[in-house]
């Protein structure tokens, strides 16, 4: 193999796990170090500039980067550090950041952008342009900003004053928003003459089921998101007695969990997939579970049932998951009877989808076959070079961490193309790496592994959630528990960094290593380097460190995929050939060179 290139950014950054699966590329280590230290400030301002909304973020996240925790893999027990919770630790417990928000210039650069939609996408392009003298005018159909945020997320998961903190620290820069309006032509909004348009509307068009029985029922039948915006907006205060919620997913998770708040006795949730392939994240289901709402997987809807005029229930064909070599999931019907199930209200939650009757279609915008403009995944520019597009509404649904990633590189092209540059030419990454050495064997940060197991997040008590819908129902780590779980992280982005010229081939780090992840062997290809050496690494997703070549004609190999991080063979080493250095990584922002 050829020696490692530590100098690509690219590479420690895939060591750093947690930050590498995050789509904002938030630091992570460092901000829960400075948790562990009690900075909470200084840890939420880290997270606000890559994840934009650390309050409603901490609460809501989709976690991809806890996956991929290298906690997670130490052993078949352990469970990933609670990273979104951490970030919650930091918005709960800072102190006021008006003094470190961005200035916005008073004298602007004459460049006029407009933000279709209110959205995580159109804030964080709104937040980038701000600063560097952009004026920004946002335009939504809802009474306040955050999109999707406000009318899909219930109050007990995401309380409004944390949505509206949050959403204000953007809409407080000089931005001109527009609510309670319905953009219907993007024609006149391009006739206003704006130097370019961003257009984060999301997939605002929910998924129903054309079954028999619809027409007769449809007073009682009701898509998923439409029914959460009618109780976010205060529109729908009660539901009957008897329901039935249609669909696996997050929202079919938060429809279930307010019709119990909202006078919901017999609550159901029914999907036709097995209950581990449901789309909703294993917490979602476990909320609900815990509140008293079953879930009945396998069950394929057939029909509503009317009688005289009213809704009586549905039936419900049982299946069974059959996978083919490929994996491919095939329902067969178990040719049981059909399962009645009683209800007075159907919410159907089976998915989400875009929706652009608005935009002309002559206006040098391409759409594909499914209807969805055609957007560069990089620049995020569609085929009329003035539109861009970003969050849910550029390539589907997704979560709100993607939104802010779409909106940060977005706000990059736009900054370009207003100064007449070319949107392909992104900017580099912001890059450091500095040693933590202090001493002999001293290190700049706690390199101690924790055996502690994941700690759980308290709940407020089931009988006063369920009682109002307001009442946030996790409570959030105090801080001594946010200490404890902040030290359970490993440190990934505490990079080992070997010097060849130091090293005298003692092989004490080799010794020295607890998950022998260190080998000095002969050089060859991959595939067989990585069965011949101490520890076989069969991870191929995470890259093998390899040296240039030794006195001996060997080569110092480490597997990155189990490196603890913990500096033994730092401290170890005799010649200081293996250094401890810190690897930040920020992603590129509007604005930089």
């Amino acid at each position: 193999m050829k020696p490692t290139d530590i100098k690509d950014p690219e590479y420690f950054h895939k060591v750093v796990d947690c930050q590498h699966a995050c789509p904002a590329h938030t630091p992570v280590p460092e901000y829960i170090r400075l948790i562990a230290a009690e900075r909470y400030t200084d840890a939420y301002m880290i997270n606000w500039q890559s994840n934009v909304f650390p309050g409603i973020l901490g609460r809501t996240c989709d976690r991809p980067c806890e996956p991929a925790c290298r906690r997670g893999r130490l052993d078949a027990d352990e469970e990933p550090v609670a990273i979104c919770r951490l970030k919650r630790v930091a918005a709960d417990k800072k102190d006021d950041i008006s003094e470190r928000l961005p200035s916005i210039p008073k004298k602007k650069n004459g460049k006029r952008i407009a933000l279709v939609g209110a959205g995580p996408a159109s804030l964080t392009v709104a937040r980038d342009l701000a600063p560097l003298g952009y004026i920004i005018d946002i335009y939504d159909n809802q009474f306040a900003g955050g999109g999707m945020m406000r009318s899909q997320i219930p109050s007990f998961r995401l309380p409004i004053d944390v949505l509206d903190e949050e959403v204000n620290y953007i809409l407080d820069m000089g931005i001109n928003a527009t609510f309670d309006i319905e953009v219907d032509s993007l024609r006149e909004v391009l006739d206003k003459g704006y130097d370019a348009v961003f257009i984060g509307t999301g997939a605002p068009r929910g998924k129903g089921l054309n079954l028999p029985g619809l027409e007769d029922a449809a007073g009682h039948v009701h898509l998923g998101i439409d029914w959460l915006s009618s109780v976010a907006f205060e529109h729908t205060e009660k539901i009957e007695p008897r329901v039935l919620v249609l669909g696996g997913g997050n929202t079919a998770m938060d429809c279930c969990r307010t019709s119990k708040r909202l006078g919901g006795d017999d609550v159901r949730v029914v999907v036709r997939s097995p209950f581990e392939d449901m789309k909703a994240s294993p917490w979602e289901k476990e909320d609900a579970m815990h509140e008293g709402i079953p879930i009945y997987n396998n069950h394929v809807p057939k029909e509503l049932v009317v009688e005289d005029g009213k809704l009586k229930g549905m039936h419900f064909e049982k299946v069974e998951a059959q996978y083919d070599e490929s994996g491919k999931r095939s329902l067969v019907p178990t040719d049981e009877p059909l399962v009645f199930m009683e209800a007075d209200t159907v919410l159907m939650a089976i998915g989400q989808e875009n929706s652009f009757p608005w935009i002309e279609r002559d206006l040098g915008i391409e759409f594909d076959k499914w209807d969805m403009p055609v957007v560069n995944d990089q620049t995020f520019q569609s085929t009329n070079q003035k539109i861009f597009f970003g969050g849910d509404a550029a390539f589907g649904p997704e979560n709100v961490i993607t939104a802010v990633a779409h909106g940060h590189q977005a706000a990059v092209s736009i900054d370009l193309y207003c100064r007449g540059e070319s949107v392909a030419d992104r900017p580099a990454p912001g890059v450091t790496l500095a040693s933590q050495k202090m001493g002999v064997h001293e290190w700049s940060y706690d390199n101690s592994v924790e055996i502690d197991k994941r700690y759980v997040v308290p709940l407020a008590p089931l009988k006063e959630t369920l009682a109002d819908r307001k009442i946030e129902v996790e409570l959030g780590f105090d801080a001594t528990t946010g200490y404890k779980e902040a030290e359970r992280c490993l440190n990934c982005d505490i990079q080992t960094v070997f010097e060849e010229v130091r090293c005298i081939e003692c092989d004490a780090c080799v010794d020295i290593c607890p998950t022998d992840c260190i080998s000095f062997i002969a050089n060859q290809e991959e595939e067989q380097l990585r069965v011949a050496l101490t520890a076989p690494a069969s991870n191929l997703a995470q890259d093998l460190y390899v040296s240039e070549e030794l006195p001996t004609k060997r080569v110092m190999v480490k597997d990155e995929n189990v490196c603890l991080h913990c500096g033994l063979c730092a401290e170890r080493c005799p010649t200081s050939a293996w250094d401890m250095q810190k690897f930040l990584y920020n992603v590129s922002k509007a604005g930089q060179l």
